[in-house]
């Protein structure tokens, strides 16, 4: 089955979206940050090699909503922390590679993804870890349906989510890839090495 890129968003609306950058710039200022992000990533991802799919949420306003690119295909996320939503996504896709990112990383490009499936043909699992501990990417392999206990009990927005995260899928082989940094605050955005082309 052809691998699937599945992209979580929100709706970018002021105080419902990168609310830690927005006590440094203002939350109408990082929700467009959000928004424009967001659609530039989007449109640099897509590759014939795999499908791309968004996440929505909320999930009605997300699924009608006219913010993004209406020839991608769309899912709810659903309800839950970050894990029950991923893990769900994992669950409910159709067979074969899926890895799930957020729209916060300006550095992402094509053969970031690449790399990633490419992991995968050896590993049942992948992750792209964040500088802070946490990770930019999942992905699964999904040969065989995941447990239902994936993704649960994670320490999220911490050092340690990414070391549960990997603790949760069992005795999964894994394997990561590039360190990317997200964008949580103002020094993160400074400090942020934006792609000077998209491949």
């Amino acid at each position: 089955m052809k691998a699937k890129l599945v992209i979580m968003v929100k709706e970018p609306h002021p105080g419902r979206v990168k609310t830690r950058l927005g006590r440094d710039i203002g939350l109408t200022n990082s929700a467009w940050w959000f928004r424009h992000q967001t659609r530039a990533l989007l449109r640099r991802i897509e590759d014939p090699r795999w499908d791309t799919l968004l996440a929505v949420s909320p999930d009605v306003e997300g699924m009608k909503s006219r913010i993004w690119p209406a020839h991608l295909p769309r899912v709810a996320q659903g309800r839950g922390n970050l894990g029950d939503r991923m893990a769900r996504l994992m669950r409910g896709l159709p067979s074969g590679p899926v890895c799930i990112i957020g729209g916060d990383i300006p550095s992402i490009i094509r053969p970031r993804i690449a790399e990633a499936f490419k992991a995968l043909g050896a590993r049942e699992a992948v992750f792209g870890p964040a500088p802070d501990g946490g990770y930019w990417l999942i992905g699964m392999k999904r040969a065989k349906p995941p447990a239902a206990n994936i993704l649960q009990n994670v320490r999220w927005s911490s050092e340690h989510a990414l070391a549960d995260s990997a603790r949760s899928l069992g005795d999964a082989s894994i394997v990561r890839v590039a360190t990317l940094q997200d964008v949580d605050t103002l020094d993160d955005l400074l400090g942020m090495q934006y792609p000077c082309k998209y491949p």
